[in-house]
């Protein structure tokens, strides 16, 4: 009798040992365009536009007039601190979801400094303090859950998280306290008149200031993660705690450090937001920014050149989302679904680039035997 062994056609999935350069960039360029693709086809289907103006408004949303693109640029630095803060943090495996409690508590010393130090003491002084407060804010908001899971081995995810929540009724109380008028339930512009604490503006342009700060930031990172002996120890600490203590690196140590370094640039966030633009604080004022980042982080793998894009990236599909649902008088959601769809497709591009899928083909073999 025949006996007969069919193979059914199998996918194997195997790592990809390294990836050129080029040929990663063109995965991912791909994969903007067929999420433009399919955008295209969701925006005739679901509303029957041209889907060629709408990207068009879009982008006009963002770069359409020289104050649009000053925002922009605004925005992508104030995100790109955040995702430059928790940076470190991630690398070392230690997830710090506390950015958005981290940015307040550092807005929060920054409006108390203006407050009330704003009429007593010269205002390069009272800069100096809000610089040095807000960092410090910050630094110890992301200290005590390092020092936690240092000591105790605390949940990072969780105990960061909850830290949120106190910051915000932190703030929530102190808008009571310093409400103007009272009732009002907000503070309101903090010393309008006098512009006390206002971080200075250079020349005509309003964000500046707060971009070039960012900027050489970006480069501080970059060759802190890179080049210093504190960044080594970081990427050996994310990949095996049981190596680094080999090698002599006291882990409690770098946790500590490495968070309120996080913490403490988070905090610098916050100063550039009440003293740079919004020269209020409110418990909203961070914008979802400290989660955000997390996906910027991600997205560009931990390095903060590449950080630059996936902020300009994100900040951007945020405002022409904006846009399209203003212009065409449509549901915020549907822009939300736009930004869904160019995500997903970005995401998904990063597997193909660390994986390879290779198709087995059928193979049939057969063989003889009695029965």
């Amino acid at each position: 009798m025949r006996k007969q062994n069919t193979a059914m056609p199998v996918l194997h999935i195997s790592k990809r040992t390294s990836l050129p350069l080029y040929k990663a960039w063109a995965i991912r360029a791909v994969a903007i365009l067929l999420a433009l693709v399919v955008c295209a086809v969701v925006t005739t289907a679901l509303t029957g536009l041209n889907p060629l103006g709408v990207f068009k408004a879009m982008f006009d949303g963002a770069f359409g007039t020289q104050r649009k693109i000053w925002i922009l640029g605004q925005n992508v630095a104030i995100l790109l601190c955040v995702s430059l803060a928790v940076t470190p943090a991630f690398k070392m495996r230690f997830w710090n979801i506390g950015g958005e409690g981290q940015i307040l508590v550092g807005g929060l010393a920054t409006a108390a400094c203006m407050i009330l130090l704003g009429d007593k003491v010269p205002n390069w002084l009272l800069i100096v303090m809000m610089i040095l407060s807000s960092c410090l804010a910050g630094a110890i908001w992301g200290g005590i859950p390092a020092i936690c899971k240092a000591k105790w081995n605390t949940n990072e995810t969780l105990f960061t998280l909850m830290m949120n929540y106190v910051a915000t009724q932190l703030v929530a109380f102190f808008v009571i306290v310093w409400e103007v008028p009272k009732g009002a339930g907000k503070i309101g512009i903090i010393n309008q008149d006098t512009h006390a604490g206002w971080l200075p503006q250079i020349g005509s342009y309003k964000y500046l200031l707060n971009i070039l700060i960012v900027a050489v930031l970006t480069v501080i990172m970059y060759f802190y993660l890179t080049r210093s002996k504190q960044g080594y120890e970081i990427a050996v600490v994310g990949e095996s705690e049981k190596t680094a203590r080999y090698v002599g690196i006291k882990v409690e140590k770098v946790i500590v450090r490495t968070m309120m370094i996080s913490g403490g640039i988070c905090g610098l966030a916050g100063l550039l937001l009440v003293g740079g633009t919004d020269h209020t604080i409110t418990t909203t004022i961070s914008g979802g920014r400290g989660f955000t980042a997390v996906m910027v982080a991600w997205l560009a793998k931990f390095n903060p050149l590449v950080m630059v894009l996936t902020s300009l990236l994100l900040v951007f599909l945020s405002r022409g989302a904006s846009e399209i649902t203003t212009i065409y008088a449509l549901n915020h959601s549907f822009g939300d679904i736009l930004t869904g769809i160019i995500l997903f497709f970005i995401i998904g591009s990063e597997f193909f680039i660390g994986y390879r899928l290779s198709f087995l083909k059928n193979e049939q073999k057969e063989g003889k035997g009695n029965v």
